[in-house]
């Protein structure tokens, strides 16, 4: 499994990005797809998820209502709309691949995209 993250940059607070996370190799139908960020001196943190079947999506408490996760299964690609950007949303975020649940214990990890977010 390849993941590979894009979309990251400057941007102003109040503003908007949209993260891409294409997958490739072995995606795992049924697995599900999520965004982390890790901001310096920080843990890296949950920031959103969505199944590849389908159903719910789920968002951190910090993104919610801002952040929008979304894929599109015919391009193996899962997106993160973010918008009304803030400074502490500045992180590198990574996407991740959990082939069997939203628990992501042991997923699949892509390289980071680094956000960065002036006020």
């Amino acid at each position: 499994v390849q993941l590979q993250a894009s979309g990251g940059g400057l941007v102003q607070a109040g503003g908007s990005l949209r993260l891409s996370c294409a997958a490739s190799g072995r995606t795992f139908s049924l697995g599900v797809m999520g965004w982390f960020r890790q901001a310096p001196g920080r843990e890296r943190e949950f920031v959103a998820a969505i199944p590849w079947s389908g159903g719910r999506t789920y968002y951190a408490d910090p993104v919610k209502g801002r952040f929008t996760i979304s894929r599109d299964n015919a391009k193996n690609t899962v997106y993160l709309q973010m918008n009304s950007l803030k400074p502490e949303d500045t992180a590198v975020y990574y996407c991740a691949l959990d082939p069997y649940s939203i628990m992501f214990k042991e997923p699949y990890w892509g390289q980071g995209t680094l956000v960065t977010v002036s006020s």
